[in-house]
């Protein structure tokens, strides 16, 4: 999956700093911006040095087409082109939403929750790549979070992920009924609701860009 990024890491001398979770949060972040945002602004989000930020925006623009730029008076922003908007759309039948979490929400379920920023994500029908939620965490420290959580919907609560699919439904594992009404309250803002083999994946970091990070990281690892 995700083919059509490969282009954006081919180079015959030094390897991109930048990894495909901050190719993909770029494009969700030009979908969060139709005005267009600048270079600056971009890397300071995706947490990359002006050097590897000024790369991927001219690799997402000259080599893949996914961007163009756009003059606002004195100031040059950057803009999803038609091909690039066209793109999200099909990420975003996988992965609809990244929103803030609510850390006073969710500080049972989380790693720090005294001083962490938290993100969580949707990822659509996907309950068939998980087992205990180890890789997930593994992905979202890999980008410098602090760990992920994930929850999966079994068609009627959220519950915690287990290698096991034979437990009975006494015996899983479900996180608060208040933590359970957030989200669905969250989902309902954004015209979602939860199906059969949904997940929800929280994660966490120092900062929001962090946690925003560590969150489709993780969820990148369930397609």
């Amino acid at each position: 999956m995700f083919k059509e990024l490969d282009d954006l890491f081919q180079s015959s001398t030094i390897k991109p700093t930048y990894m495909k979770v901050h190719a993909i949060l770029a494009l969700f972040i030009f979908g969060e911006n139709l005005k267009g945002i600048g270079r600056y602004s971009l890397g300071k989000e995706l947490l990359l040095g002006e050097g590897s930020a000024k790369t991927l925006l001219r690799r997402l623009r000259k080599q893949i087409e996914f961007i163009s730029i756009i003059e606002n008076g004195k100031r040059k922003g950057h803009i999803l082109t038609e091909l690039g908007s066209e793109y999200l759309r099909e990420i975003k039948t996988f992965i609809p939403i990244i929103k803030r979490g609510e850390l006073s929400m969710l500080k049972d379920i989380i790693i720090k929750p005294e001083k962490d920023s938290t993100y969580f994500c949707l990822v659509k029908k996907v309950n068939t790549k998980i087992t205990d939620g180890v890789a997930q965490r593994d992905a979202a420290i890999k980008i410098n979070g602090s760990g992920a959580t994930c929850l999966v919907f079994n068609g009627k609560n959220l519950v915690f992920p287990s290698q096991s699919s034979t437990k009975s439904e006494g015996d899983l594992m479900e996180p608060d009924s208040n933590i359970q009404g957030y989200f669905n309250s969250q989902l309902r803002e954004e015209n979602l609701r939860l199906e059969i083999d949904d997940i929800i994946v929280i994660g966490s970091g120092e900062s929001s860009q962090k946690a925003r990070l560590a969150t489709l990281n993780a969820a990148l690892t369930l397609l």
